[in-house]
This record gives C-alpha cells, structure tokens and sequence, in this order.
C-alpha cells in the first residue's frame, strides 16, 4: 500500500499549526495537520458542559488595535492569512487593573492612560518608567538570533522602585512566561507590546469564533486537518525525519515536519532519551475555576475586564509548594469586555498558579476532595478585589494541570511549555522544526506569528531560495 506523502506535515491543530498550514497552502504547498483531539485550538479550546459554554485558554485576546492599524502583529496576522477583522469579531476590553496591597494601576487599549497612571503612581520613578518605555519600544523582539538577557536585570537597571518592577511583571507572567522567577527581556517585551501598549480584546463567542474561521480558511485553502489523529513516532534516519508514524500505525511522508506539541515533547516522538530532556520541561501550570453566574458582576459593581492580583509584600512566579498558590493571579469577569449586546451566560473566571506533581499524585477520590477544598481558598482570596459573588454561582467547572496536560500533550501541565525558547525554530534534525509555545511568540496572536513565521522561514524562504 503506498504512503501518503505531503510537503510538510504539521502537528497539532493549534493556534500556530493552523496557521502555519494556511499560510503553506496559499503557496500551493500540500499540507496536513495532524491533531490528537476531536477539538482543535490546542490551549486554547472551548467545550460543553451540562448545557453550558466553556472557553479554556482565552481570557483576552492580546495585541488588540482598531483595524487597519498599520505594522501591529494583529494587522500581519490577517494580511499574511488573508482574514478580516471580521472574521475574529474583537470587542475590546472596558479597563483591567494590575492589583497590589495599597496600589493599583489601571490600562485599557490606550497606552498613554497607562503611562499616565503609572506616573501617578510612582511619582519618583516616572523619568525612568518613560525611559524604560522608550528602551522598549525600539528593541527588536522578533530578532530570532539575540542572546537570551534577564527581564529583571534589564527593567532593574532603569527603574529602582521594587514594586513598581513587580506589578509591571505580574501580567505579563501570568499571560505568558514559562520560566520562573525571571523573564527573558525578549519576551517581558513581546507581552509588554502586547498587552499593555496594545491592549486586549474578545470576541463575543470566545475562542470558539477564532477557532473556526482559522479551521475554514485552512479548508478553504486546501490543506488537511485530521482530528483524532495522534503521532506516535517521527521516524529518523541520519539527520532527517524520513516518515511519521500514527497512533493508528499508519505512515505518512513529508518533506518537512513543523511540530507545535512542544520541543521536548517533539524529540522524545524521535526517541530521544527522557533522561537528556528531563532538565529541559516546563513547570509552570495553573488551575482555573470558571462560574457561571445568575448575573453579571457590572451588576454587582464590579467593571473591571480583568484583575491581575497579589496579595503579598512581594510577587512570587514559581511552582507552588501546596497544590495551588492563590496569593496572586487572575480574575477575569468576559462580561466587561463591551460586546454589543450580553453574552448567553455570565461568568467568573479565577486562574492561579498550581503543582502539576502534587495534582497528578492524588488518586481520583483525593483528587476530588482537593478541588473541593480549594474552591472556596481560591475564592476567599480573591474577595479582597472583588465584590462577593458566591450566591450568584449557579454552576462551576475546576480544572488542573492534570486536565491540561491530558487535552494538550504538555508535559507537567506546562502551559507556556520550556524556559529555554528556540526562537530559529531549528532542531538537532535538518527537516524538523518548532513552532508554537516553545519557538517563543505567546497568546493567540503570539502563535499565529510563531506559525506563520516559521512557514515562512524554513518552507517558503528555502523553497524560493532552491
């Protein structure tokens, strides 16, 4: 029986895979995207339950601007993939607030109210935060050949004010850093642009309205996704993945395999042995509470879109000891997003920092009994940012990392995958290549660039330079 052959093969049907294979189809590449699941949108996905929506992942979407703003990641996304703003369907954010004991900062999709509230904030650091700003705004984040540099050491050498570094980093973290304690200062720009000098956005169906148009435009293009279609082996022979093997046992060929499943991920499906790789896994995962309320929480007086919080003297971005660190992350109400009319459901989302290893070691019974003893931790704390809204709750889903490694593949739960990008995209094998959280270009907008850059990179640019 002969095998299918492709030009490229792509793995998973993520945010960055589905892009990628676009952008090859319109270059009149053959292409097929392999997908474990029955959904796709990888860490960011939507399901039913009991009758109720669910998004995963998409709190907001990030690099927000009116359409038509020229050279912003959003406006390539849609030339590069021939979509309309129309196709997303974005409302922006009402305001989001960064929230420490006895400060507040305050940005919606203007810059300069955020500038200015900073300078509000911290009078004495306000020459060095426009400074810092400036530092930012010319470096080259998508420069794939510049040495990693600490986030810290770099904003630390502007502005002298511990918390003001803090709460800068805070969202920026949690939305987007899979390395503890620090950040490299490529990426603390990246998500700076994103979400703070651009801004934040929704569409009024959730991640489900992106999802969809990226699914039709590939359709549409004449590439292929098969759901429900796992790898099992990228088989190599010297230097090159000669064929891929699928859970089915049956082989395909490509010329070149883009992976999105994450580095190690991708090099343990070449045999790679576990033990070299093991230093290289992410650690970074979270558990998230989603609560569908009799009302929206405007109606409780509450308009924030979304609260990055700690409740510490100091900000703590690592794995926690105990299953769950509540002590700082996100409460996102998707109802002050300014959609043109309500959403079916009102709902709460609370998102905070987790242990994979102490949630995967519970037998089901105690996994049980942990969410059941977290909830109501998790909500208490957040009550300090927050009107209460617990005899609003008519329903709530409790995920783990051990839920996301299940539906994503990323090992420990590892939501921002590795510490250590590759930001080339190149692996040790010639025809293999990263793209998606562990090339390094995070969030929807993130990934969509991650794949339509490497596309770019490693099968169009060597196609037209042969």
């Amino acid at each position: 029986m002969a095998q299918t052959h492709y030009d490229v093969i792509i793995i998973g049907a993520g945010m960055s895979g589905m892009a990628a294979g676009i952008r090859l189809a319109y270059f009149d590449k053959s292409v097929c995207v392999l997908e474990r699941h029955y959904a796709a949108g990888g860490l960011n996905s939507f399901y039913a339950l009991d009758g109720h929506q669910f998004d995963v992942g998409l709190h907001a979407m990030t690099n927000y601007v009116r359409p038509g703003t020229r050279g912003a990641p959003l406006t390539k996304i849609f030339r590069q993939l021939r979509l309309t703003p129309e196709d997303f369907g974005l409302a922006p954010q009402h305001h989001s607030e960064v929230r420490f004991p006895g400060k507040t900062l305050r940005f919606n999709n203007d810059f300069r109210c955020f500038v200015q509230d900073v300078v509000d904030n911290f009078p004495a650091q306000a020459d060095h935060f426009v400074r810092l700003v400036k530092h930012i705004q010319e470096y080259d984040e998508l420069d794939l050949e510049a040495p990693p540099r600490s986030g810290r050491a770099v904003v630390s050498s502007f502005l002298s004010d511990p918390l003001l570094t803090d709460m800068i980093f805070c969202p920026l973290m949690i939305y987007g850093n899979a390395q503890e304690r620090d950040m490299e200062f490529g990426q603390f720009v990246v998500m700076f642009k994103s979400i703070f000098c651009e801004g934040l956005g929704r569409p009024r169906e959730g991640v489900r309205r992106i999802i969809t148009a990226l699914r039709r435009k590939l359709r549409e293009v004449g590439g292929t996704v098969r759901m429900k279609c796992g790898v099992q082996a990228l088989n190599a022979e010297g230097t090159r993945i000669t064929s891929v093997t699928l859970d089915t046992g049956e082989i395909l060929t490509a010329n070149t395999i883009l992976s999105s499943a994450g580095y190690v991920e991708t090099m343990r499906l070449c045999g790679t042995d576990h033990a070299t790789l093991a230093p290289m896994e992410g650690r970074l995962s979270f558990v998230e509470i989603i609560s569908i309320l009799d009302q929206p929480m405007k109606h409780l007086g509450h308009d924030a879109t979304i609260i990055f919080y700690n409740t510490g003297k100091e900000f703590h971005y690592e794995t926690p000891k105990n299953l769950v660190d509540a002590r700082s992350g996100v409460i996102c109400c998707p109802d002050n997003f300014l959609f043109d009319k309500p959403l079916p459901e009102s709902m709460i989302r609370l998102t905070c920092l987790a242990n994979f290893d102490g949630w995967n070691a519970l037998d089901e019974p105690a996994y049980l009994r942990a969410k059941t003893e977290w909830l109501p931790k998790i909500q208490q704390e957040v009550l300090h940012f927050i009107p209460d809204f617990r005899h609003h709750v008519v329903y709530t889903d409790f995920f783990t990392p051990r839920t996301i490694q299940k539906w994503t593949g990323h090992l420990n739960g590892a939501v921002y995958g590795a510490p250590e990008k590759l930001k080339t995209g190149k692996t040790p094998i010639e025809n293999l290549f990263i793209c998606g959280t562990d090339q390094g270009f995070l969030g929807i907008v993130g990934a969509m660039l991650s794949g339509i850059s490497m596309a770019n990179l490693h099968v169009l640019k060597r196609a037209h330079a042969r």
